[in-house]
Protein backbone atom coordinates (compact mmCIF):
# COMPACT_ATOMS: atom_id res chain seq x y z
CA UNK A 1 0.00 0.00 0.00
CA UNK A 2 1.36 3.42 -0.98
CA UNK A 3 1.04 6.03 1.77
CA UNK A 4 0.64 9.66 0.69
CA UNK A 5 2.04 12.11 3.22
CA UNK A 6 0.24 15.23 4.35
CA UNK A 7 2.00 18.59 4.53
CA UNK A 8 2.49 18.08 8.27
CA UNK A 9 3.94 14.60 7.76
CA UNK A 10 6.32 15.91 5.11
CA UNK A 11 7.48 18.54 7.58
CA UNK A 12 8.26 15.79 10.09
CA UNK A 13 10.05 13.77 7.43
CA UNK A 14 12.22 16.76 6.57
CA UNK A 15 13.82 16.60 10.00
CA UNK A 16 14.61 12.88 9.67
CA UNK A 17 16.04 13.51 6.22
CA UNK A 18 18.09 16.49 7.37
CA UNK A 19 19.68 14.39 10.08
CA UNK A 20 20.25 11.53 7.63
CA UNK A 21 22.03 13.94 5.28
CA UNK A 22 24.18 15.30 8.09
CA UNK A 23 25.17 11.81 9.19
CA UNK A 24 26.14 10.91 5.62
CA UNK A 25 28.19 14.08 5.35
CA UNK A 26 30.21 13.48 8.52
CA UNK A 27 30.71 9.82 7.64
CA UNK A 28 31.97 10.80 4.19
CA UNK A 29 34.28 13.43 5.65
CA UNK A 30 35.84 10.71 7.80
CA UNK A 31 36.93 8.64 4.81
CA UNK A 32 40.74 8.65 4.77
CA UNK A 33 43.60 6.16 4.53
CA UNK A 34 43.98 4.09 7.69
CA UNK A 35 40.48 4.49 9.12
CA UNK A 36 38.36 1.39 9.63
CA UNK A 37 34.81 1.07 8.39
CA UNK A 38 33.83 0.43 12.03
CA UNK A 39 35.21 3.84 13.03
CA UNK A 40 33.24 5.51 10.23
CA UNK A 41 30.12 3.73 11.44
CA UNK A 42 30.68 4.99 14.99
CA UNK A 43 31.00 8.56 13.73
CA UNK A 44 27.64 8.24 11.95
CA UNK A 45 26.05 6.68 15.04
CA UNK A 46 27.24 9.45 17.37
CA UNK A 47 26.03 12.15 14.99
CA UNK A 48 22.54 10.68 14.66
CA UNK A 49 22.22 10.25 18.43
CA UNK A 50 23.48 13.80 19.03
CA UNK A 51 20.56 15.07 16.94
CA UNK A 52 18.04 13.22 19.11
CA UNK A 53 17.31 10.63 16.42
CA UNK A 54 17.81 6.89 16.07
CA UNK A 55 19.88 5.11 13.40
CA UNK A 56 17.19 3.26 11.48
CA UNK A 57 19.47 0.67 9.86
CA UNK A 58 20.72 -0.62 13.22
CA UNK A 59 18.94 -3.91 13.92
CA UNK A 60 16.78 -3.67 10.77
CA UNK A 61 16.26 -7.25 9.55
CA UNK A 62 19.14 -8.08 11.91
CA UNK A 63 21.70 -5.69 10.38
CA UNK A 64 24.36 -5.07 13.06
CA UNK A 65 25.42 -1.48 12.35
CA UNK A 66 24.34 2.11 11.75
CA UNK A 67 25.58 2.26 8.16
CA UNK A 68 26.14 -0.08 5.26
CA UNK A 69 29.73 0.65 4.20
CA UNK A 70 30.76 -0.97 0.93
CA UNK A 71 34.26 -0.66 -0.52
CA UNK A 72 35.36 -0.90 -4.17
CA UNK A 73 33.68 -4.00 -5.66
CA UNK A 74 31.12 -4.17 -2.85
CA UNK A 75 27.79 -2.92 -4.18
CA UNK A 76 25.73 -2.56 -0.99
CA UNK A 77 25.20 -3.89 2.55
CA UNK A 78 28.84 -4.00 3.60
CA UNK A 79 29.10 -4.64 7.35
CA UNK A 80 31.43 -2.22 9.17
CA UNK A 81 34.44 -3.92 10.73
CA UNK A 82 37.46 -2.96 12.81
CA UNK A 83 39.58 -5.06 10.46
CA UNK A 84 38.38 -3.41 7.24
CA UNK A 85 40.87 -0.58 6.76
CA UNK A 86 40.34 2.03 4.04
CA UNK A 87 43.28 2.59 1.72
CA UNK A 88 44.23 5.43 -0.60
CA UNK A 89 42.55 4.93 -3.96
CA UNK A 90 39.51 3.13 -2.53
CA UNK A 91 35.97 4.23 -3.25
CA UNK A 92 33.64 3.89 -0.27
CA UNK A 93 29.84 3.72 -0.52
CA UNK A 94 27.99 4.71 2.65
CA UNK A 95 24.24 4.11 3.02
CA UNK A 96 22.44 5.18 6.19
CA UNK A 97 19.37 6.83 7.64
CA UNK A 98 17.82 8.30 10.76
CA UNK A 99 14.39 8.13 12.38
CA UNK A 100 12.80 10.89 14.48
CA UNK A 101 9.23 11.96 15.18
CA UNK A 102 8.05 8.64 13.78
CA UNK A 103 9.48 9.20 10.29
CA UNK A 104 12.54 7.97 8.42
CA UNK A 105 15.18 9.41 6.15
CA UNK A 106 17.45 7.41 3.85
CA UNK A 107 20.44 8.41 1.72
CA UNK A 108 23.70 7.14 0.29
CA UNK A 109 26.79 8.34 -1.53
CA UNK A 110 30.14 7.02 -2.72
CA UNK A 111 33.26 8.81 -1.49
CA UNK A 112 36.81 8.80 -2.84
CA UNK A 113 39.70 8.07 -0.50
CA UNK A 114 42.43 10.39 -1.72
CA UNK A 115 43.42 10.17 -5.36
CA UNK A 116 41.41 7.60 -7.30
CA UNK A 117 41.65 6.26 -10.83
CA UNK A 118 40.01 8.08 -13.72
CA UNK A 119 37.83 5.01 -14.26
CA UNK A 120 36.61 5.11 -10.67
CA UNK A 121 35.87 8.82 -10.90
CA UNK A 122 33.87 8.36 -14.09
CA UNK A 123 31.83 5.58 -12.48
CA UNK A 124 31.07 7.74 -9.44
CA UNK A 125 30.18 10.76 -11.54
CA UNK A 126 27.89 8.78 -13.83
CA UNK A 127 26.08 7.13 -10.93
CA UNK A 128 25.50 10.46 -9.20
CA UNK A 129 24.42 12.11 -12.43
CA UNK A 130 21.96 9.28 -13.12
CA UNK A 131 20.33 9.93 -9.75
CA UNK A 132 19.68 13.56 -10.66
CA UNK A 133 18.48 12.58 -14.13
CA UNK A 134 15.98 10.23 -12.46
CA UNK A 135 14.82 12.89 -10.01
CA UNK A 136 13.83 15.09 -12.97
CA UNK A 137 11.12 12.50 -13.74
CA UNK A 138 9.77 12.37 -10.16
CA UNK A 139 6.83 14.49 -11.20
CA UNK A 140 3.09 14.18 -10.54
CA UNK A 141 1.50 12.22 -13.39
CA UNK A 142 4.67 10.41 -14.45
CA UNK A 143 5.19 6.76 -13.60
CA UNK A 144 7.79 4.77 -11.68
CA UNK A 145 9.01 3.41 -15.00
CA UNK A 146 10.02 6.92 -16.05
CA UNK A 147 12.40 7.15 -13.09
CA UNK A 148 13.71 3.63 -13.70
CA UNK A 149 14.20 4.18 -17.42
CA UNK A 150 16.11 7.41 -16.80
CA UNK A 151 18.71 5.64 -14.64
CA UNK A 152 19.04 2.66 -16.95
CA UNK A 153 19.48 4.59 -20.17
CA UNK A 154 21.86 7.16 -18.68
CA UNK A 155 24.19 4.48 -17.30
CA UNK A 156 23.95 1.82 -19.98
CA UNK A 157 24.61 4.36 -22.73
CA UNK A 158 27.92 5.02 -20.97
CA UNK A 159 28.80 1.32 -20.76
CA UNK A 160 27.92 0.55 -17.15
CA UNK A 161 25.95 -2.32 -15.60
CA UNK A 162 22.71 -1.52 -13.75
CA UNK A 163 21.99 -3.77 -10.77
CA UNK A 164 18.62 -5.49 -11.08
CA UNK A 165 18.25 -7.40 -7.83
CA UNK A 166 18.06 -4.36 -5.51
CA UNK A 167 16.11 -1.15 -5.92
CA UNK A 168 14.79 2.01 -4.32
CA UNK A 169 11.56 2.20 -2.36
CA UNK A 170 8.99 4.32 -0.64
CA UNK A 171 9.99 5.89 2.69
CA UNK A 172 7.86 7.16 5.57
CA UNK A 173 6.87 5.79 8.94
CA UNK A 174 8.62 2.64 7.77
CA UNK A 175 12.05 2.76 6.21
CA UNK A 176 10.91 0.49 3.39
CA UNK A 177 7.45 1.19 2.03
CA UNK A 178 5.68 0.70 -1.29
CA UNK A 179 6.31 1.26 -4.12
CA UNK A 180 9.55 -0.35 -5.28
CA UNK A 181 11.66 1.98 -7.42
CA UNK A 182 13.85 -0.06 -9.80
CA UNK A 183 16.81 1.37 -11.67
CA UNK A 184 15.77 -0.25 -14.93
CA UNK A 185 12.54 -0.55 -16.86
CA UNK A 186 10.32 0.91 -19.53
CA UNK A 187 9.15 4.50 -19.53
CA UNK A 188 5.44 5.19 -18.96
CA UNK A 189 4.96 1.93 -17.04
CA UNK A 190 4.18 1.14 -13.43
CA UNK A 191 2.68 3.09 -10.56
CA UNK A 192 1.58 6.64 -11.35
CA UNK A 193 3.28 9.30 -9.23
CA UNK A 194 1.07 11.41 -6.98
CA UNK A 195 1.66 14.36 -4.67
CA UNK A 196 2.56 13.14 -1.19
CA UNK A 197 4.61 10.15 -2.29
CA UNK A 198 8.10 9.98 -0.81
CA UNK A 199 10.63 7.83 -2.61
CA UNK A 200 14.19 6.69 -2.00
CA UNK A 201 15.75 6.75 -5.47
CA UNK A 202 19.09 4.93 -5.42
CA UNK A 203 21.09 3.92 -8.48
CA UNK A 204 23.54 1.06 -7.84
CA UNK A 205 25.84 0.98 -10.85
CA UNK A 206 28.68 -1.39 -11.74
CA UNK A 207 31.80 -0.64 -13.73
CA UNK A 208 31.41 -3.96 -15.54
CA UNK A 209 28.41 -6.24 -15.85
CA UNK A 210 25.25 -5.96 -13.76
CA UNK A 211 25.86 -9.41 -12.25
CA UNK A 212 26.29 -9.60 -8.48
CA UNK A 213 26.90 -12.17 -5.75
CA UNK A 214 26.02 -12.26 -2.03
CA UNK A 215 28.92 -13.09 0.27
CA UNK A 216 28.83 -15.79 2.97
CA UNK A 217 28.03 -13.21 5.69
CA UNK A 218 24.55 -13.04 4.13
CA UNK A 219 24.73 -9.25 3.75
CA UNK A 220 27.61 -7.99 1.64
CA UNK A 221 26.80 -7.82 -2.08
CA UNK A 222 29.72 -7.73 -4.53
CA UNK A 223 30.07 -7.41 -8.28
CA UNK A 224 30.48 -10.84 -9.84
CA UNK A 225 33.37 -9.69 -12.04
CA UNK A 226 35.18 -7.95 -9.12
CA UNK A 227 34.96 -4.56 -10.83
CA UNK A 228 33.99 -1.38 -8.99
CA UNK A 229 30.48 -0.34 -7.98
CA UNK A 230 29.02 3.01 -6.91
CA UNK A 231 25.82 3.96 -5.07
CA UNK A 232 24.02 7.28 -4.63
CA UNK A 233 20.61 7.88 -3.04
CA UNK A 234 18.24 10.67 -2.04
CA UNK A 235 14.85 10.66 -0.38
CA UNK A 236 12.58 12.68 -2.67
CA UNK A 237 9.06 14.05 -2.14
CA UNK A 238 6.64 14.21 -5.05
CA UNK A 239 4.84 17.55 -4.85
CA UNK A 240 2.52 19.61 -7.02
CA UNK A 241 5.45 21.97 -7.57
CA UNK A 242 7.86 19.25 -8.68
CA UNK A 243 10.33 16.93 -6.93
CA UNK A 244 11.82 18.05 -3.62
CA UNK A 245 15.03 16.43 -2.38
CA UNK A 246 14.48 15.97 1.35
CA UNK A 247 17.95 14.60 2.15
CA UNK A 248 19.71 17.92 1.80
CA UNK A 249 21.05 19.76 4.84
Amino acid sequence: MIVLKTARELSLMREACRISAGALRVAGEAVRPGISTWEIDQIAYEYIKSQGAEPNFLGLYGFPATACISVNDEVIHGIPSKSRIIKAGDIVSIDLGAKINGFNGDNAATFACGEISEEARKLMDTTKESLYEAIKFAVVGNKIGDIAHAVQTYCEERGYGVVREYCGHGVGKKLHEDPSVPNYGKAHRGVRLAAGMTLAIEPMINQGTAAIKVMPDGWTVKTKDAKLSAHFEHTVAITADGPVILTKE
